[in-house]
């Protein structure tokens, strides 16, 4: 049993924080030429990260939180890849031209929608506009169903080094009810596939807290999922947010675990994994202990940005296709997420900045803050004293950090005279601790998911 205060806290919707200040507070003020400028702003040797957003897919799951649009036929996917193409072309004639990409990453959507020429047409486009460091990461999210031969070569052959596998719950029952029905063995299959090719590193995601998911069905899941030898597993809870993702009323509230049990489930898949040899990283993250995402924890360099937690280092992400967002060090942007809106502007040579905002040195600061929190569950004095920002905002973090006397005693955290531990207990908690470093949550509360 869990107690009944925590129960309480863990049914508080908070950020997952992949930024700060988070999406809700994306405003219209920020436009076209603020995003141009702070490009033509980035240092001249500047470290890039590049996102490709392609939002297709060719059915609906009911659990999906992304922007995405269904379409059986190629014909928009083709049109969009073509203003998608433009738009990278415009943005890098702003870049400095020094600046050279350390990752690269496709997500969706369903990135694998493309065709094998196409794979190849973005991947080629890509290269004839910015400079690929030696050793470029570049994952791209995969959909296993259906993935043939053809698209898999296209991948491999433009130079894919880590392949995202999403597979959610092996469960008949949960995989009807979340509308995703897929075989162990046709994922198997596609994992083999890649391999074959040399692809070196393998993700595969799970969900927990879906409809009619228990805690058995979960591990039974996860047992499959190590099966495969991934070498890490990002495993999330399921955001149920109908209010923003109307296909999510599908799911009917009832079939869904209560709150105690989402934790439950959470926890004995960290012990399992665990026990599996994986390591556990930040929040929601698994690798096997030689994993570059392992690495980087135990360093104290990990990172945080909108795919998760992430070994790039690159100074600016830039985000390319329908609702993707940019992070930048001004702020962030987010382009236009309706596709024809998007390919409206596109054709009209409009960089297609449909909002975003710009940081001040307190948001600077409280990112740090709750970045240092999510990935290295600690923050300490440090961090305040390279800040510019003003002294009564390092005051008032100071003040927020003795604030946390419940969690000290319940052995969450740890207030020492330089700033404050996560331990190992406060671990699911990382999101509620984070939470209390954040200036503009209170403006957007109901607009996130629950804790854990």
């Amino acid at each position: 049993m869990v107690a009944s205060d925590i129960v309480r806290l863990i049914g508080k919707p908070v950020p997952r924080y992949t930024s700060y200040p988070t999406a809700p507070h994306f405003h219209a003020g920020i436009r076209e030429a603020d995003y141009g400028a702070w490009l033509e702003s980035l240092p001249r040797s500047a470290d890039l990260s590049l996102y490709m957003h392609i939002p297709f897919c060719d059915s609906l799951c009911w659990f999906c939180g992304c922007h995405t649009r269904i379409t059986r036929r190629y014909e928009p996917v083709g049109l969009y890849l073509g203003g998608l193409i433009r738009e990278i072309r415009m943005a890098a004639e702003k870049v400095p031209d020094r600046a050279a990409v350390s990752h690269i990453h496709w997500g969706g959507g369903s990135p694998t929608m493309l065709s094998p020429d196409d794979i190849r047409r973005l991947g080629t486009a890509t290269r004839e506009v910015f400079a690929l460091k030696p050793g470029c990461e570049f994952a791209v999210e995969i959909d296993p169903r259906g993935l043939d031969q053809a698209r898999i070569d296209a991948l491999a052959g433009i130079g894919l080094t880590r392949v995202s596998l999403g597979v959610q719950d092996f469960d008949p029952e949960v995989q009807w009810a979340i509308n995703r029905e897929q075989s162990f063995e046709e994922t198997q299959r596609v994992a083999e596939a890649f391999r074959a090719h040399g692809v070196s590193s393998l993700n595969i995601d799970a969900i927990y807290g879906l409809p009619h998911q228990n805690e058995a069905r979960l591990l039974a899941t996860l047992d499959k999922v190590v099966s495969l030898d991934p070498d890490r597993i990002a495993l999330f809870g399921y955001a149920h947010v109908p209010w923003m993702k109307k296909h999510q009323e599908m799911i009917p509230p009832e079939s869904l675990p209560g709150i105690e049990e989402r934790f439950v489930q959470a926890e004995s898949a960290a012990r399992f994994l665990i026990a599996a040899g994986y390591v556990r990283v930040g929040i929601d993250h698994f690798a096997k202990p030689a994993d570059a995402l392992a690495v980087a924890a135990r360093r104290g360099a990990l990172r945080r940005n909108f795919q998760g937690y992430t070994v790039d280092p690159a100074d600016a992400l830039i985000g390319f296709g329908a609702s993707a967002i940019s992070s930048l060090p001004n702020g962030y942007t987010q382009n236009e997420p309706t596709t024809g809106r998007y390919l409206a502007l596109i054709s009209e040579g409009k960089l297609p900045i449909a909002r975003g905002v710009a940081l001040n040195e307190e948001d600077r600061l409280r990112r740090a803050v709750i970045e240092s929190l999510m990935c290295r569950m600690e923050m300490d004095e440090r961090i305040l004293a390279q800040s510019t920002a003003p002294e009564a905002v390092k005051g008032e973090i100071r003040a927020e950090m003795d604030q946390f006397r419940d969690e000290a005693r319940r052995g969450w955290v740890i207030r020492t005279r330089d700033g404050l531990i996560v331990t190992e207990a406060g671990r699911p908690f990382l999101r509620l601790i984070a939470a209390r470093f954040d200036a503009y949550l209170a403006q957007a509360a109901g607009r996130h998911s629950v804790a854990v």
